[in-house]
């Protein structure tokens, strides 16, 4: 399982990425960076959110995971 921390991290590495990719889409689609910067950072506050909660709940699903052996020789 992940920590909180992790999945804090994970989280603001992802968005940074992610706003880029959408102020850029964006501003191809508009041409305007004002646009563009604002699209990008209201993408950015509601997504940040819902990505850690998403992050959190898979961490607690056990689907395709590894079991560590009980023991280890």
């Amino acid at each position: 399982m992940d920590t909180h921390r992790r999945s804090f991290l994970k989280t603001i590495s992802w968005r940074l990425v992610a706003t880029v990719v959408t102020a850029v889409v964006t501003l191809a689609l508009t041409g305007r960076i004002d646009y563009a910067v604002t699209v990008g950072l209201g993408d950015t506050f509601v997504k940040f959110f819902i990505y850690y909660l998403h992050e959190r709940m898979w961490s607690r699903i056990r689907f395709g995971r590894l079991v560590p052996p009980e023991y280890q020789i």
